[in-house]
């Protein structure tokens, strides 16, 4: 049967009229495929168009499962092998064209009445032979009785071939899904180790991710902190992101794909949804230049203090990238400019803590007041202790400059191991 077999039931009656039957409709095996392929032309337009199956591939896999079909029907020697085998063949080979599984099914339905139609031909010459013998012996079953008996026998034949086809099929869709998913982790791996330059390695990697080869990305790379979940990915898809992930060197490696004004709202979901400790690299637009910004995401995550959750892009860490993994630099600008204050140990919180807001906010003693709970005077004498203690002004842009580096330095110097936390305006 065309994309359809047949077999029967071998219990109770009929074996003989099963096995004349087969025996008739095997020498008219081909006439019988091309009014099945014909059939299923007329009825699938999938088919029907010739691609991906060609007429001379339905032609050949038909004939094979008709073949296969009626012997095991009427329990003929198989001139084949295994009588599923050519189930099992249509499945595999229909997955590989990516044939949907529906359409297939129909066809297998569309051949198995074909066949029946076929057979029913056969009983009803067959039965016309017999009417004499009918009226002289009133024992013999009705041709009515024997058309069902043999309609039943061929769809539990259809309905076990279709199973054992479905079952290929999805098993063969399991193996290509796994070999593309071996393949896409590949490329991947190469863009990220700048072997997107070979225009070749980029264009198959952009096939296999099923992206553009020029659009918005950013490579992201996350901390596998126990309390995140194994990737972003799931987080950001609910939110219209496209991404591909993979585990690497301890870490998780994504490429993100970006639409208008997206890259503020990819690292607030970053830090508030996935509790993912992130760095995200500068916006790129083609998939060449994502080993580079690879190493612009492991030097902005390199900035955030371990497990803590925190997401930050490139351009907003340009400065704690500079200093990271800098030591020396960052001991040099913490000491010149904060080492007199980390030295009170008393003052040092709420001085240090002062100076921050002061300057996040333009320098602006009333408003650093408002956002610390305390008055202007407050803010101002604490500002002028700090230049006190350091031997700068707070008026020179210079020294301003050097308290903010300082500030920024200071989770990433040796002698600053933790960073200070912010104070209120008491004591």
């Amino acid at each position: 049967m065309a994309e359809n077999p047949g077999t029967a039931s071998r219990a109770g009656d009929g074996t003989e009229l099963r096995r004349a039957l087969a025996t008739a409709l095997v020498p008219e095996i081909d006439e019988l495929t091309r009014r099945v392929v014909d059939d299923i032309h007329a009825h699938s337009a999938t088919y029907a168009s010739g691609a991906p199956v060609s007429r001379r591939d339905l032609l050949e896999i038909c004939r094979d499962n008709l073949l296969r079909a009626l012997e095991d029907f009427g329990g003929l020697p198989p001139t084949g092998g295994d009588f599923e085998q050519a189930a099992r063949e249509t499945g595999r080979r229909r997955a590989e064209q990516n044939v949907p599984l529906d359409t297939v099914l129909q066809a297998y339905r569309r051949g198995g009445r074909v066949m029946w139609q076929v057979m029913a031909e056969h009983l009803r010459a067959r039965a016309g032979r017999e009417a004499d013998s009918r009226r002289s012996r009133p024992g013999l079953p009705d041709r009515r009785d024997v058309e069902l008996d043999m309609a039943g026998a061929v769809w539990e034949t259809i309905d076990r071939y279709s199973l054992v086809m479905a079952e290929s099929y999805r098993l063969t869709q399991l193996e290509m899904q796994g070999r593309q998913d071996t393949r896409r982790v590949a490329l991947f791996e190469a863009l990220l180790d700048g072997r997107g330059a070979d225009p070749a390695v980029a264009a198959a990697a952009a096939a296999a991710l099923g992206v553009p080869l020029t659009d918005r990305y950013v490579i992201v790379v996350a901390a596998q902190d126990p309390a995140a979940p194994p990737d972003p990915g799931p987080v950001l898809e609910e939110h219209g992101f496209w991404s591909f992930w993979r585990p690497r060197s301890g870490r998780y490696a994504g490429i993100v794909r970006l639409a208008a004004d997206e890259s503020g709202l990819l690292v607030r979901l970053l830090r508030d949804r996935t509790g993912a400790t992130a760095g995200v690299s500068p916006e790129f637009d083609r998939l060449a230049q994502a080993g580079h910004a690879l190493r612009l995401a492991e030097q902005t995550l390199r900035t955030l203090p371990a497990g803590s959750g925190g997401a930050a892009a490139f351009d907003d860490r340009l400065t704690e990238v500079l200093l990271v993994g800098r030591h020396e630099i960052a001991d040099r600008i913490v000491s010149t400019y904060l080492g007199a204050v980390l030295d009170t140990a008393a003052e040092r919180d709420a001085l240090l803590s002062t100076l921050r807001v002061w300057l996040d906010h333009g320098c602006s003693a009333a408003r650093a007041a408002e956002l610390l709970y305390c008055h202007r005077n407050t803010v101002l004498n604490r500002i002028g202790r700090i230049a006190e203690l350091t031997g700068r002004s707070a008026e020179s842009g210079e020294d301003r400059l050097g308290w903010a580096l300082a500030l920024r330095a200071l989770p990433l110097a040796r002698s600053g191991d933790e960073q200070p936390p912010d104070s209120d305006c008491s004591g």
